[in-house]
């Protein structure tokens, strides 16, 4: 009798897009082996005739999963929101959230990735495990999340961590990164390149307006603080529900710990 093991199964599996079923005999009248089976599973159509892997895979859902002590986001990428809206594919998806609230990151893929990749060869798509989040709520801190639905499935999701604030507090600021979208949390933690990179860009744009040279130094600065930062940091934005004051101002006494965005498409 051929020797081989589910490894063995799941390997032929993710390179062939093979049902379990098939994979597993085509080592059987093989022998157990891998390149012998490939082949059989291509001569008998078994085999996915392009690798999904190259496709771009640009939809999906995302999900929060947990409690007020470990929050968690889960993504799982694929092609077309036709196959994102369906409910087998939004039921793996808060599955894994939750076991990753649960179990931690590395578990909670393992026990996925063979409804992972039954999927990738029921529904034919390149379909995968995107981006994974895990919040444990620090000591005097409380968090919060917001999930914003489209047509039946997460398609941006929000984790907060507040210290000194309240839980009303909290689930405002996730609401505000919902929409806002800020990739940074303070001026300190973008990166210089980008910073060096805008400012010539701004250079460039106050020259074409016709601004004295003296006087470009001073606009671009100005350009930076009101525009560049005041978009991409979460504390210098303006508050989505009231841009009379900005986050810095909302907060008050409280601190964002920090924070975790996941959005579904480019």
């Amino acid at each position: 009798m051929a020797e081989f093991t589910a490894k063995d199964v799941q390997a032929l599996r993710q390179k062939s897009g093979a049902g379990m079923m098939d994979a597993k005999r085509a080592l059987q009248e093989n022998d157990g082996d891998f390149e012998a089976a490939a082949k059989w599973l291509r001569e008998k159509g078994l085999s996915s005739s392009a690798k999904r892997s190259d496709r771009a895979n640009d939809q999906g859902v995302v999900a929060v999963g947990g409690d007020s002590e470990v929050m968690a986001i889960a993504e799982i990428k694929c092609e077309t929101d036709f196959v994102a809206k369906s409910e087998q594919f939004t039921d793996l998806v808060q599955d894994l959230a939750d076991l990753v609230a649960a179990k931690g990151e590395d578990e909670a893929r393992a026990d996925v990735a063979e409804r992972v990749d039954d999927l990738k060869v029921t529904l034919k798509e390149n379909i995968e495990v995107g981006q994974v989040v895990r919040f444990e709520k620090g000591a005097d801190a409380v968090m919060d999340s917001y999930l914003h639905i489209q047509e039946g499935r997460g398609v941006n999701a929000v984790l907060i961590e507040l210290a000194g604030g309240s839980q009303e507090l909290a689930h405002d600021l996730a609401l505000h990164i919902a929409f806002k979208r800020p990739p940074y949390l303070t001026r300190d933690s973008v990166p210089e390149a980008e910073i060096t990179e805008e400012r010539a860009m701004l250079e460039a744009e106050t020259r074409n307006e016709g601004k004295p040279e003296q006087a470009i130094e001073k606009i671009v600065e100005g350009k930076l603080q009101g525009r560049f930062f005041a978009d991409r940091v979460l504390l210098d934005q303006k508050f989505v529900r009231d841009e009379s004051q900005t986050i810095t101002a909302l907060l008050g006494d409280a601190t964002v710990v920090r924070f975790a965005q996941v959005v579904i498409g480019p």
